[in-house]
């Protein structure tokens, strides 16, 4: 009973951040409302794609009546036309998810516009016409699917003639992990399980039609691909639940109307894709290999690993895959099929994302390849809206359609070309967008400047992203007498990096705490992507040690050459940087405060509460019931008496990547520990926040806790 009552005032208290808010230190208050408002001046793009003839550009963005869908020619980008199902411009309403038909004259996308309620995204058509170039063309818009749920990712047939995209029939949630999950009641892994498979409309019908299932109820599928013939699918999938089995997926082919079969299974394998995790299935031109991203990966959409490849007839499903990129310094995480000798690659190096042209020569098992000048080489994040470092390209491969930012540039749409000289940074890129220009200046003053930094440690080569303070000029350095204090953030994952990408609302984020007077340190410690499968996979059975001395020793390299004042470091993360807050306070006193965001402290009682158990194996080598001494070796809980260090801890009431009893386990024993904690738990929030207001909370509550624990002056 004491316990429903700790649960439910912490729950009010989120709720009530306004009220909060007016109680935290006036300087803080007016920093967080001021990067705020200058958060809400930059517009993004939720996706962007080229037609395949290269001739025209389609993106979605954010506006003040919801994201709207335009059209333009490559030729004179400024020129747009609106393409969109909406029946009252006045109403607010959400377009995007563009994709192109092969014609290069019809576009689909996903509009909410013309559902009731606005809740419901449905498939539709644009029949392009005119002279876009000039000014004159038009679009004449169509509904083509009556979906009842969950739409995602569209994509035309190679033929045209249909148009494919994952659907979660009656869905009550997101699919994925991120989301919030559904209040337990009813029987736990059979009730109310919602399955996510690829449906199919006619694109040519051009009226609403009930979605047609492609692949079985009995397989959740995450990311697909047409056959070149439009005759099959190859696709990623699992037995449900879908958030739990992604890690143990299979790569499938199946026939139109067929049955599925197995093409490569990581599980039964006994090579170096064994019990590791399979994304981005690509078919070939000739539609005989099937290529796909393979290694170690903590969470779904996260992709990264080395480039494999299996025949598409699933002859030695269990042990016919190649590694096209064995020993690469990097981490690919998306890729296109050029011809059937090639394809374009891209990749995160270090910090920065890479689009390079890989050949490949030889057959069977003796294949090599060779590797191009990057087509770019930004110090920025690139996507296209559909995965993770995807692009979007010409049927030619001569031009490639993205949106990219970096912590200097705000989000625009660009097109990179193959074609003269290759270049390296953005202003290689040809912008196709001006929809933050002057942002930069006015939002970017709030905050300091960035540079990548790298040490070295263990033998690792370690990169990691260095904020500097408002106003701080490095090449003016003062006498020394004036100290700056540090903030460590670390990011989730593991399997993941930091990049640099625009953005400054909402939650724990560098630019923030770089307006508030702190230098910044964002590393990529091992584990991490962008030094190749080595470096990622090199925290295994190790949580919380290797990695921490690689933030350590980052600390140090930091400290060496800026005025930080030793004295005043503190420490923050979400997810996995969350476990590495929680962890680092019980093996160090170097962090003067920490903010705990969706951590993990018992990864014994951690394996039993999650909905996503799968993605420990493959670190840990076992279950926690065949090796609990693995678990208990990492985790923060059992080294909690060592623990001097300020520590907020916050945590949404419905996570399933990482459960609130993590957080309460760990506040309660601080609290025991007489160590100043405080713990807030939001309501209906799932791993990702959603609500605004909460993403705002938790930066406003952070930026109190360091401030008092570590003040900036």
């Amino acid at each position: 009973m004491k316990a429903k009552k700790v649960l439910t005032g912490l729950v009010l208290m989120a709720s009530a951040w306004s009220a909060w808010s007016q109680t935290a230190p006036s300087e803080v208050k007016a920093q967080v409302m001021a990067l705020e408002k200058a958060a809400q001046k930059s517009h993004g793009f939720n996706s962007a794609a080229i037609s395949p003839d290269g001739k025209l550009v389609a993106y979605s963005g954010a506006g003040a009546m919801g994201s709207r869908v335009m059209v333009a020619a490559i030729s004179d980008p400024q020129k747009t036309l609106t393409v969109t199902a909406r029946t009252d411009d006045k109403e607010r309403c959400g377009e995007g998810r563009v994709t192109w038909a092969p014609d290069s004259n019809h576009l689909a996308f996903l509009s909410n516009c013309a559902s009731d309620g606005h809740s419901q995204e449905d498939v539709f058509v644009a029949a392009l016409t005119g002279d876009l170039a000039s000014g004159h063309g038009k679009a004449k818009v169509a509904q083509v699917s009556d979906a009842k749920g969950e739409v995602g990712y569209p994509t035309y047939s190679p033929d045209g003639e249909r148009i494919a995209f994952l659907y979660v029939e009656g869905a009550t949630r997101a699919a994925g992990a991120l989301a919030a999950m559904k209040p337990w009641s009813g029987v736990i892994g059979e009730d109310g399980i919602e399955v996510q498979r690829v449906a199919t409309v006619d694109a040519r019908a051009l009226k609403p039609m009930k979605p047609e299932f492609a692949t079985p109820a009995t397989l959740h599928v995450y990311e697909y691909d047409w056959s070149p013939d439009s005759k099959k699918l190859a696709y990623v999938a699992a037995n449900p639940p879908g958030e739990d089995n992604w890690w143990v997926a299979n790569l499938y082919v199946q026939p139109l109307g067929g049955e599925p079969q197995i093409v490569f299974n990581p599980t039964k394998t006994t090579g170096a894709m064994h019990g590791l995790q399979i994304a981005v299935p690509r078919w070939s031109p000739d539609g005989k290999r099937i290529a796909f991203i393979g290694g170690l990966m903590s969470d779904q959409g996260s992709t990264g690993g080395d480039v494999w490849m299996v025949a598409s007839s699933g002859a030695n499903a269990e042990s016919g895959s190649v590694d096209l990129t064995p020993g690469r310094m990097a981490t690919p995480a998306w890729m296109t099929w050029a011809d059937d000798q090639s394809m374009f690659v891209s990749e995160l190096r270090g910090g920065e994302s890479d689009l390079v042209k890989m050949t490949l020569a030889g057959d069977g098992t003796a294949i090599t390849t060779s590797f191009s000048a990057p087509v770019y080489a930004l110090a920025g994040t690139v996507g296209d809206g559909r995965l993770h470092l995807s692009i979007s390209a010409a049927s030619n491969h001569k031009a490639f359609v993205f949106t990219a930012s970096s912590f200097a540039h705000p989000p625009e749409v660009y097109l990179a070309r193959t074609m003269g000289t290759m270049g390296m940074g953005f202003a290689a890129l040809t912008p196709l967008t001006q929809a933050n220009v002057g942002v930069a200046e006015e939002a970017g003053a709030l905050w300091g400047k960035t540079i990548s930094v790298s040490w070295t440690d263990e033998g690792f080569h370690v990169q990691g992203w260095l904020h500097l303070p408002k106003g701080f000029d490095p090449t003016q350095q003062a006498d020394g007498t004036h100290k700056y204090p540090m903030i460590v953030l670390v990011h989730g994952g593991p399997a993941a990096a930091t990049m640099s990408r625009w953005g400054v609302g909402g939650s724990l984020n560098a630019a923030s705490f770089s307006a508030m007077g702190y230098f910044v340190l964002e590393p990529n410690p091992r584990g991490s992507y962008g030094q190749g499968e080595q470096f990622a996979a090199a925290n295994r059975k190790d949580f919380g040690y290797g990695d921490l001395r690689d933030i350590l020793k980052g600390v140090d390299a930091v400290i060496a050459r800026y005025p930080v004042d030793q004295n005043r470091v503190g420490i923050t993360g979400w997810s996995y940087g969350g476990f590495m807050t929680m962890f680092a306070v019980t093996q160090t006193t170097r962090f003067r405060a920490a903010v705990a965001g969706a951590g993990l402290s018992n990864w014994q009682s951690y394996y039993g509460e999650n909905s996503i158990d799968q993605w420990m194996i493959p670190y840990f080598g076992a279950s926690v019931y065949d090796d609990p001494a693995v678990y208990a070796k990492s985790s923060a809980i059992n080294y909690i008496r060592n623990v001097k260090t300020p520590t907020l801890v916050v945590v949404g009431d419905r996570d399933g990547e990482c459960p609130a009893p993590q957080s309460f386990e760990f506040w309660h024993a601080l609290r025991d520990e007489h160590v100043p904690t405080q713990l807030v738990v939001y309501p209906n929030e799932g791993h990702g926040f959603v609500d605004p207001e909460h993403r705002l909370d938790v930066l406003m509550r952070a930026a109190a806790w360091f401030a008092k624990y570590m003040p900036a002056s």
